[in-house]
């Protein structure tokens, strides 16, 4: 049968070993010289050998205590580091978020680099996709914290900011001319495609899907090189972009916005990843 490691008596051993004294142990774990020479006997009964030698004025550690010295000093450690862990509470663990597919790229990453370095033990868990995949993700419980675009008001959100459009052509190659108007959009369920079907077929005006893709890079992308017409946030404005105007007939909805949402009141390392997240949006 093996004999169970108590960590009080474990404590008090390495402290009579590295004082050199019971005297100047029970100083240091904070009991009476009587009590610590009591819990190393103890240690000694429940191993069944002498782990200390006594004799002398100074107490010395016998071969087989020099043998359980380092397991003991890696018990304590090991214990003080699970005890440490379990308090950081907020400090450790994973970090789930969801960002819409043009927020995680290059803009977003400083920031959450950032967060990494100030928060080493928390692992960064980051997903992009298209807007309503996220939010409907984010309601099942799967992140914590979003960053998505929606229509105004649509959900409350605990920061937001407007998220201005425009209708872009290739400077290049204009194609908003053609009838039917070729389109570069996003697959079905993305925000700015509804968003586009319905501004045209508002308008009367014929169309057809020319190029499609769930990332708003290779929109842009697309556009430059005179694939088509798209809707774009005006943020990614593309140096090959030529704004649409509304007296070329494209009016532009203002009823988009980037919406930040989480759980209120919420743990520290998402409040602090929000506050960040909102001054990099505030900019």
């Amino acid at each position: 049968m093996f004999a169970t490691l108590d960590p009080v008596l474990l404590r008090s051993f390495v402290a009579v070993v590295e004082s050199g004294s019971f005297t100047r142990a029970g100083e240091r774990v904070h009991l009476s010289q009587s009590t610590v020479s009591q819990q190393v006997r103890r240690l000694e009964e429940q191993l069944g050998c002498s782990l200390l030698d006594r004799r002398g004025r100074h107490v010395r550690v016998s071969e087989q205590g020099q043998h359980l010295l380092g397991y003991a000093r890696r018990l304590l450690s090991l214990m003080n580091e699970a005890v440490a862990q379990v308090q950081a509470g907020d400090h450790s663990g994973e970090l789930r978020i969801g960002v819409a597919e043009d927020f995680a790229a290059e803009r977003l990453t400083p920031t959450l680099a950032a967060f990494a370095k100030a928060h080493p033990n928390i692992r960064l868990e980051v997903s992009s996709d298209l807007s309503s995949r996220l939010w409907q993700q984010f309601s099942a419980g799967a992140f914590e914290l979003v960053l998505i675009k929606q229509r105004q008001g649509q959900a409350a959100a605990q920061a937001c900011w407007p998220e201005p459009l425009d209708w872009c052509d290739s400077a290049q190659a204009p194609s908003w001319q053609r009838d039917p108007l070729p389109l570069v959009m996003f697959p079905q369920g993305g925000l700015y495609r509804d968003e586009m079907i319905h501004a045209l077929e508002s308008a009367g005006r014929r169309w057809r899907i020319s190029y499609l893709s769930a990332s708003l890079v290779s929109l842009g992308a697309a556009v430059a090189d005179g694939l088509g017409v798209s809707l774009l946030p005006r943020r990614l404005a593309h140096p090959g972009h030529l704004r649409l105007l509304p007296d070329q007939g494209f009016i532009a909805p203002a009823s988009i916005e980037l919406a930040l949402h989480y759980q209120s009141p919420a743990p520290a390392r998402v409040e602090d990843l929000a506050q960040r997240l909102i001054a990099l949006c505030s900019r």
